[in-house]
């Protein structure tokens, strides 16, 4: 069986697939050139000349040989999208109508909140409230991705069309991982996420990487709160809305709660350290969760019951101006992942590669990725 993967970037997906020995096929908006490099892959701009979007994804794939598909970012926002994939190819993920249930965040807040858990007060579009000054706002598109497009919303204003305003809770930023069968779910991984850094050549909320596993969970007193409140999250999600495969949310932790922020019902950015840290073939468990229904065993999600405790980590780093990428096939086989083309312009703001890491501590992890990042700017800006 060949598998289509696709998405805006599916190397993450690619690499955990073929790491576990499936025959896959990747279609994205870069064709990055460590993807390129371990399998068949294609370029929505550089092979079919056209601009990134769900819909390309879908016209391109036409072209292309394939048996089943199975997808990350952004399709969880088109579930149209995957339904049309769904009409003529096996699906291996969550179908779009979960993908319209779980994403309506009106009635995502309604099942949290009647189910007793953390939420941040939210305002949707036309019902009347607006931000009270009282607190501090975030103005959020409701097709969101990455921190993208999210800013402060100001004093007494009111969401307009696709988007919505929910209250700032300051605290960690953290995403949890789980995989599901539509009844059932089994956490496998926690992570701290890298939110806005300058020195990553990210801003604002913009999302720019992660560190794993998250420290919290081993502090004393609060890891056994903090992986209930995960793991009931995750059950809920998963019977409510019928998730199958692995999944995602991303939440704030303060004082020991979760604060659900957003739910990605599909693979996501964090789970290639998840996969580093537990040792877990994370495509191999998404496929056999959604063909066989069949779920791993209890993850050990500290440090003290790991045999190997390290941590682990990915840095994006985007372009602070246009660029053109250096002889970058020099990269291929080290610890640089989402490989630009050599000569490949990049504008600024947008991704120029991703860089991975580890270390002993979280703060050793989080140092190297600082220093690896700098070299890769010392390169690109000489």
């Amino acid at each position: 069986m060949k598998i289509l993967l696709v998405g805006i970037s599916a190397r993450g997906l690619a690499e955990s697939a073929v790491n576990s020995g499936y025959s896959v096929i990747a279609l994205d908006a870069f064709g990055d050139l460590d993807l390129q490099d371990f399998c068949e892959s294609y370029s929505l701009a550089r092979d079919f000349g056209m601009r990134y979007s769900a819909a390309g994804l879908y016209q391109a794939s036409r072209r292309l040989q394939f048996d089943a598909i199975a997808y990350t970012s952004n399709l969880e926002n088109y579930p149209q999208v995957v339904q049309r994939f769904a009409r003529h190819h096996q699906l291996l993920g969550n179908p779009a109508q979960a993908l319209r249930q779980v994403r309506h965040w009106p009635l995502l807040y309604g099942v949290l909140h009647d189910a007793g858990f953390q939420i941040p007060e939210t305002i949707f579009h036309k019902n009347g409230r607006r931000a009270v000054p009282e607190r501090t706002w975030l103005n959020k598109p409701i097709r969101s991705g990455g921190g993208q497009g999210v800013t402060y919303a100001r004093a007494g204003a009111s969401p307009k069309r696709g988007f919505l305003l929910q209250e700032y809770i300051p605290g960690l930023p953290c995403s949890a991982s789980f995989v599901s069968n539509g009844q059932q779910a089994v956490v496998i991984g926690l992570s701290e996420q890298l939110v806005g850094l300058p020195q990553f050549g990210s801003q604002g909320f913009h999302y720019c990487g992660n560190l794993a596993p998250l420290a919290a969970i081993d502090a004393a007193g609060q890891g056994p709160v903090i992986l209930a409140q995960v793991q009931q999250i995750a059950q809920l999600l998963t019977k409510e809305f019928g998730l199958v495969g692995v999944n995602g949310f991303d939440f704030i932790l303060k004082d020991g709660r979760v604060f659900l922020t957003e739910v990605n019902p599909r693979y996501s950015a964090s789970m290639e350290l998840i996969e580093k840290t537990y040792s877990l073939p994370v495509f191999d468990l998404h496929l056999r969760a959604v063909t066989q229904g069949a779920l791993p065993d209890n993850i050990p999600l500290t440090l003290a019951q790991t045999s190997r405790p390290r941590f682990y980590g990915k840095a994006i780093l985007y372009a602070q101006r246009a660029i053109h990428a250096p002889h970058t096939n020099r990269w291929l086989h080290s610890q640089i992942r989402d490989i630009p083309h050599p000569g490949e312009r990049i504008p600024s703001g947008k991704p120029v590669c991703t860089l991975l890491a580890e270390g002993s501590t979280r703060q050793d992890c989080f140092s190297r990725l600082a220093a690896g990042v700098e070299a890769i700017k010392g390169e690109i800006y000489a």
